[in-house]
């Protein structure tokens, strides 16, 4: 069974177009180094819970829009490969924690291992 890489996090309205580029481009390395899917979905129904949220989880504000991606791998072993690899792209460089379209302080993400997969 496969294993996916799962992120949640909150891009302000007014870089969107600057995360959809980053995004294509980590579509493209990812997928050219192995991964076997690569999805980003931006916020349309994710409304702002009293306890818990998507919006809460990562603290959006108003002016920001919720990000929900995953990455699916062959294994966990393909993942830490491709991962590593994806780090030394150099393609990759333009982007590091002063120079990205969200704060990545609130970004969430983990690895998972699924159990039922149709």
């Amino acid at each position: 069974m496969s294993y996916v890489d799962g992120f949640i996090l909150a891009v302000p309205k007014d870089k969107i177009e600057d995360y959809k580029a980053m995004a294509r481009l980590g579509a493209e390395v990812w997928m050219e180094l192995g991964a076997l899917a690569y999805v980003e979905c931006l916020g349309d129904d994710v409304p702002y819970g009293e306890l818990t949220s998507f919006p809460r989880a990562v603290q959006a504000s108003d002016d920001e829009v919720v990000v929900f991606s995953w990455i699916v791998y062959e294994s966990r072993e393909k993942r830490d490969e491709i991962n590593a690899k994806v780090m030394e792209d150099p393609r990759m460089n333009q982007y590091d924690k002063t120079n990205t379209p969200f704060d990545g302080k609130r970004m969430i993400f983990g690895g998972f291992q699924p159990f039922i997969q149709v």
